[in-house]
Order: structure tokens, then sequence, then C-alpha cells
């Protein structure tokens, strides 16, 4: 059959499948863009300590201040976790720069094994930045037993760097907390069951002596 369509008509049909092409593709890139946010936005957090997000360090301070900080400790456990979650002591005095050891103490009073992941942040917030962890429980999942407890401890330093930030030179006082969320963890494998009727096979004449 001809295509009795004009120049113009034939135009304006290739435009309008380019629009539909470009809003499919923008649409989609939207997508993929809503699903790398939440990671990205937790590597800029990382990096930058926005939003109180604490440093993870490889080594310890090589610089001590001789001035002091005082760090709090805060612990909260969401309402989808059946835990006990607590600091051992509630604050720490030490000098900015010194190596320090706290310790948490989480309890599972359930019949039932349960895991939680910890999320963490400090405040004032521009403080993030310069909160050091070198050991921490929250670098990886935690699982209870049935009545179990468990010590966890977090080693951590305070940047001697943050009293050259304008907005921190006269801080006294920071705190860390945690918040534990519930996850789910992989249910083990049942086992499969035996058929019936099998049984082992008994050489006789062995048994014998034969």
């Amino acid at each position: 059959m001809t295509d009795t369509r004009t120049a113009d008509d034939k135009r304006k049909s290739h435009a309008n499948r380019m629009v539909a092409v470009v809003c499919v593709a923008f649409f989609g890139g939207m997508i993929g863009m809503a699903y790398a946010a939440v990671p990205l936005y937790a590597m800029f957090c990382q990096v930058t300590g926005y939003g109180g997000t604490t440093q993870r360090a490889t080594q310890y301070s090589d610089r001590v201040l001789d001035r002091k900080i005082t760090v709090r400790f805060d612990a909260n456990v969401s309402g989808g976790l059946p835990w006990t979650f607590k600091p051992v002591a509630r604050e720490v005095s030490m000098k900015i720069g010194e190596t320090a050891q706290a310790h948490y103490t989480a309890s599972n009073p359930f019949p039932t094994t349960t895991s939680g992941r910890a999320t963490y942040n400090v405040t004032p917030e521009f403080a993030g930045s310069y909160f050091n962890k070198v050991e921490c429980f929250c670098f990886t999942d935690t699982t209870l037993k049935p009545g179990e407890t468990i010590d966890m401890p977090v080693v951590f330093y305070v940047d001697p760097d943050i009293v050259d930030a304008p907005e921190l030179k006269d801080i006294t006082t920071i705190t860390l907390s945690y918040t534990f969320f519930p996850i789910e963890t992989p249910k083990p494998v049942a086992e499969a069951p035996r058929a019936e009727g099998t049984s082992t096979l008994i050489n006789t004449e062995e048994n014998l002596g034969g």
C-alpha cells in the first residue's frame, strides 16, 4: 500500500517517536537514580560526616592535645527488635586525639534468635567528620540467641583537627548515638525427611564370619 503521508507528516511522526523514546529513557534513568540514591547518600555521609555520620579509621591518632572533651553515649532500639541495649558507662572524659574504648551491652529476652543492625551518628552534627572509630560492633550485623547477652566494644578518638574548625573550636561535649534495627536472616534449610522403608543392608556372611 502506498504511503500517502506528506513529508511534513512524516517529519512530525518521526519527531513524536523521538520524544517518546527520550521520555522512556528519562523515566528509566530516574528509576535508576532513585535506587542508587541510598548507597550514594550513605557514601557521601561517610566521607563528609554529613548528618553526624562518624568516620571509620584504620589507624590511631598520632597527636594528642592537652585539652579534654566529654563523649556521651546514647542507645536506642527500634520497636521491631525485642532487645535491651544500653551503654555500660554514660560518658567518658578524654583528651582530644586520645584513643578510648567504650562498651555497650545488648540482651535478647525473647525465646527466639533475632538479628539487628546498628546505625549511628554524633551530635553536634558538624563533629561527625572528626569522630573516628577504629573498632566498632556496628561494622557488622549482630545476632543474639534466646536469653543471650553480649558485650559490644567501640574504640574511637576525636581528631585533633576539630579545634581548627570555626564552628567547633569551643566544643566540650559530643554525643555518640546508636539505634538498632531488626534485619532478616536466612532461614536454615530443613533436613530432608528419611524415606520410609529405608534400611541398611547387612552382609550376612561377614556377620557370620563366612
